[in-house]
Formats: C-alpha cells, sequence, structure tokens
C-alpha cells in the first residue's frame, strides 16, 4: 500500500512533532502519540486531495479548525499546503479550553507559524469577517462535531471535513419508538447503529444545505474505529427537488431530533409539495 505523504513529510522533523506534543520532549513516542500521528496523517491526506480537487489555483488556502485542541491537525495541514502545494496557507483554529489555545499559539509560533489566530470559546459564538475555504474537526466530541458543522455552513466554507467522536447525542433516543427496535434493545447494536445513524444524518443535513457529500476512512479500523471522515463539498448548481427529502426520512424512522438542525437553523424546512 502507497505510503501516506503526510508521513513520509513528517519524517525525521522531530522539532516539529515535539511542539505539537505527538513526540515527547526527548523524542520519544508512545501508543496513544503513535496513533494520533497516524490519524492526522490519514486526515490530512484526505483534506490535501480535496484541496488539490476542488481549490486550485495558487491563492491562499484559508483553513479553520473547530474544536482544535492542541491543533494537530490544523497547523500540520497549514505547512503541508505550504511546502507539498507550494501555496500560503491561512490558519484559524477554535477551542473552549483557554489552556490548550495558548498552547497552540505556543506551538504554531514555535514552528515558524505566529501568524496563526487561535481563538478561546464555543464554536457556534465564533465570528470572523474573513473568509475560509476548508473547514474541519478531528474528533470533535459528540455535538461538537455538530457545531463544527453547522458553522462550516453559516461561514459558507466551500469545504467541510470532519472525523466525527462519541456519538451520544441520539443514542439514547433510538431505544423504542421506530421499526427496529428488535435490534436496537441491545446496548452494543444500539451504540453501533447509533453512530451509522448520526453520521448519516450528519452528512444528508450537508446535503440539504447544497453540499455533495462522500465518506471516507483515514485510517485503517484496526488503527481506529474512529476512522470515518465525513467530506463535503459546496455544488456551484443545486439539483432540483427536496434536497431534504432523504434527511427528514431518516429523522422521521428514527423519530429522533438531531442538535444539528438546532445549531444551523433554516437549512431544512417543511416538506416541498
Amino acid at each position: 500500500m502507497e505510503r501516506s505523504p503526510t508521513l513520509r513529510y513528517l519524517q525525521g522533523k522531530q522539532e516539529l512533532l515535539k511542539a505539537i506534543e505527538l513526540l515527547g520532549a526527548q523524542g520519544q513516542a508512545d501508543g496513544r502519540k503513535s496513533k494520533k500521528l497516524h490519524e492526522v496523517a490519514g486526515f490530512c491526506d484526505v483534506i490535501l486531495g480535496y484541496v488539490r480537487r476542488f481549490l486550485p489555483g495558487k491563492g491562499p488556502v484559508r483553513i479553520v479548525e473547530f474544536s482544535c485542541g492542541k491543533s494537530y491537525l490544523g497547523i500540520v495541514l497549514v505547512l503541508l499546503v505550504r511546502d507539498l502545494e507550494g501555496r500560503h496557507a491561512e490558519l484559524a483554529g477554535v477551542d473552549v479550553n483557554p489552556r490548550l489555545v495558548e498552547k497552540c499559539r505556543r506551538a504554531a509560533a514555535a514552528v515558524g507559524l505566529g501568524e496563526a489566530l487561535f481563538v478561546a470559546g464555543r464554536t457556534l459564538d465564533f465570528q470572523s469577517s474573513a473568509g475560509f475555504d476548508v473547514a474541519v474537526a478531528l474528533h470533535a466530541c459528540d455535538t461538537a462535531t455538530d457545531e463544527a458543522i453547522a458553522k462550516g455552513i453559516q461561514l459558507g466554507a466551500p469545504l467541510i471535513l470532519v472525523v466525527p467522536c462519541c456519538q451520544n447525542q441520539i443514542r439514547g433516543q433510538i431505544k423504542a419508538g421506530h421499526a427496529l427496535t428488535a435490534m436496537t434493545e441491545f446496548g452494543p447494536v444500539r451504540y453501533q447503529l447509533a453512530n451509522l445513524l448520526t453520521d448519516a444524518l450528519r452528512a444528508q443535513f450537508l446535503h440539504s444545505a447544497g453540499y455533495h457529500v462522500e465518506m471516507l476512512e483515514i485510517a485503517s479500523p484496526r488503527l481506529t474505529p474512529k476512522n470515518l471522515c465525513i467530506c463535503a463539498r459546496k455544488v456551484k448548481r443545486r439539483t432540483r427537488g427536496d434536497r431534504a427529502l432523504d434527511y427528514r426520512a431518516l429523522k422521521s424512522f428514527f423519530h429522533v431530533r438531531p442538535k444539528l438542525e438546532q445549531f444551523c437553523p433554516g437549512v431544512v424546512g417543511q416538506a416541498q409539495p
């Protein structure tokens, strides 16, 4: 199998990996850091593929990372766009944890990205007069992924790519009242179905908002079960008909109320005649 371009790029860049804490201060890597490195690399490979295909040209690529944490993803992504694509990239990161935001600022400065903007606050409260080309989130927990999708739509980002984590919000809503209760009475089955249903609803919501959506794996399931990437690109010409039809049908079948619809009102209206 072809080796990840991002992993090839990161090979030997110990100072960068130390700065974003994917290596210890002495260059050591435990299993958790190695797993995270492969997740970041796989996600960056997917994002770069979308940038090449759908953001052609030589202009800057403006990236916003929601629930950025230590911004492993955003910092590496900006450097990849610069060094592998030969394009300028700008980064904004948002996280509710002020301590992590300060860590991001120090890490970015240490690798020559002192101009990157990091903001402490909730994703839904983020405001910017600047436009963004790419909105990303890696393992934003539960409804934080929904916030990232909602804000990406509200900002009009041409590309929205998220790798979800901990899909808890829907799980408690599918215990009864739907046609598959013979399956969901079993906890492990309900858990797996809720994960799939949550991400399918997110994909259909993005479709309703005028995006073409596909799902890709960022890494082998043997490395991490949280490997599914929802990839959305804004379409220039919307197809005729009710784009929210499948979203509403799926929601109605399971009698669920996704938070995403609350976070981003106006996307899914009443059924069209």
